[in-house]
This record gives C-alpha cells, structure tokens and sequence, in this order.
C-alpha cells in the first residue's frame, strides 16, 4: 500500500483537488440558485408598492 501511494503520489494529488474544485463548483451554484431566488422575491415586493 506504502508502494502505491510513493508511487502514485502526483496522481492522488490530482484526485483530491479535483474533488475540492468539484466541491467549490456546486456550492456556488447553489449559492447563486439561493441568491436568484431572493432577488426574484425583492422584485415581486418593488412591483407590489
């Protein structure tokens, strides 16, 4: 397994920043789902006043 790993190093590298980006990725786009959201619902209440 220690042989694996020394091996492999760059590798497992990539694998664990691509699942951080992959991670970053889609909390951005739920933050900009939320964020669409409270700006659709602050236009409803201007066009209501």
């Amino acid at each position: 397994m220690i042989q694996f790993l020394t091996d492999n190093a760059i590798y497992i590298v990539m694998i664990i920043v691509l699942i951080v980006w992959t991670g970053i990725f889609f909390y951005l786009l739920g933050m900009d789902r939320r964020i669409k959201s409270i700006e659709n619902e602050m236009k409803g209440e201007n066009n209501e006043e």
